[in-house]
């Protein structure tokens, strides 16, 4: 539309062949700056300029752009992969880059429950003792050079429980975990969720999400959690029909339960739904809790200068990926991350998709025992499995706990 008339309050628009509109109120937000006084010249908006409009859902409009930024979501039907919704981007028509499967971008923080999934396999515990301390990493062992990691808010809490770090997306903790159960090991263990091991390269790095995925296999893999651990493929068409209603193809996809599909034990299935649903609970996706459900779990994602945000979230029937970025990777803005940029575009999904379903408990499985509030392997009991680790009064990791699983270099 072209703008005929502009002031602090409105605007007066024309669409062609004598079509005007006005807008006015909160439709004027976005240019607000460029209606002031004090503008500069160059961005005042003024009688001749070309601005883009958009419905505001009220049967009114707002002044808006054409965004430069890319945004992605994909959601599953948790027990047989059925694809629910997938949107690869703003505009089909301008660009048909598919970025739910073709996009292989970092998952940053997003992907720290594989590496906590892996962990529970080598004697961890959801209460097991992590600190959250400064570490300095070799650069033989990250494949470049001397590696001096930071959390995202650049502070160190110390010790604290495996299953905090993770609410609260402690960078430090993901990367001694990720040391002491081996960087080698966690790259074959992530592939038991469909991820391709040759783009998690084994070094320390994978520990905060340096490889790259899709959000189609996020989403496969996140999936994993919220089904009780099985590797379901995600499909788009169940059936193809003729024009006289004639089946001609069916899709046959598999069904959670079938034990030939599974991908991880259902005790650590149960226990990474715990830890995860904490993350919306009290951790860096507590927005989420505006849904007012207390059967959603998930995990944030931030890259390297904010040049990716994820959200990987699920409730027991639907699991849902969303992601923002730039085609040609760079940063999206100061302080941007996952639970403020992804993490709503999820919750306006799940918000519509969980409509008028029933809030779901989960149920511990066999082997799973509840001892003072947390959950344990039966066989990993407060005693038998590692009770902390990179905790000692000098600050570096020592005594049996680390030497259950190797030598550390903290």
């Amino acid at each position: 539309a072209v703008v005929l008339e502009a002031d602090p309050k409105r605007v007066l628009l024309s669409r062609g062949r004598g079509n005007s509109i006005e807008i006015a109120g909160d439709g004027l937000k976005f240019v607000a700056p460029a209606l002031s006084a004090r503008a500069p010249a160059s961005r005042r908006l003024r009688r001749g300029a070309v601005v883009r409009i958009v419905e505001n859902g009220k049967g009114g409009y707002a002044i808006g752009q054409l965004p430069e930024v890319q945004a992605a979501i994909v959601a599953l039907d948790t027990q047989d992969g059925a694809v629910r919704a997938l949107v690869g981007g703003f505009d089909f028509e301008r660009n048909k880059f598919n970025r739910v499967t073709q996009a292989w971008r970092q998952p940053g923080s997003s992907f720290k429950p594989f590496i906590y999934s892996a962990s529970l396999e080598k004697g961890f515990m959801t209460s097991t003792v992590i600190n959250d301390a400064p570490v300095l990493i070799d650069p033989a062992r990250t494949a470049g050079q001397l590696w001096d990691p930071k959390n995202y808010d650049g502070k160190f809490e110390g010790p604290m429980a495996m299953r905090t770090a993770l609410a609260k997306s402690k960078n430090m903790v993901s990367i001694r975990l990720l040391d002491a159960i081996g960087p080698q090991y966690a790259q074959d263990y992530v592939s038991r969720f469909g991820f391709d091991p040759g783009r998690h390269p084994a070094f320390l790095t994978m520990a905060l999400g340096a490889g790259s995925v899709t959000p189609w296999q996020m989403a496969r893999a996140i999936t994993v959690f919220a089904n009780g651990g099985y590797r379901i493929e995600p499909y788009i068409v169940s059936r193809i029909t003729d024009s006289n209603g004639r089946l001609l193809a069916s899709a046959h996809p598999g069904q959670a339960g079938d034990e030939s599909l599974r991908a991880i034990d259902p005790r650590n299935a149960f226990l990474m739904d715990s830890m995860l649903r904490d993350v919306v609970r009290m951790g860096t996706a507590t927005r989420a809790r505006a849904l007012k459900r207390s059967d959603l779990a998930g995990k944030t994602g931030t890259t390297n200068d904010s040049i990716d945000a994820w959200f990987a979230g699920y409730h027991p029937k639907i699991a849902a990926v969303a992601w923002v970025g730039f085609d040609q990777p760079r940063k999206l803005g100061d302080r941007e991350t996952g639970g403020g940029l992804a993490l709503p575009i999820w919750m306006d999904y799940m918000a519509t998709a969980l409509k008028g379903v029933r809030e779901q408990s989960a149920s511990p499985p066999p082997g799973v025992v509840r001892l003072d509030s947390e959950y344990y392997y039966a066989e990993t009991l407060p005693g038998q499995g590692i009770a902390s680790l990179g905790v000692a009064e000098d600050g570096v990791a020592a005594g049996s706990d680390a030497d259950m699983i190797r030598d550390q270099v903290f």
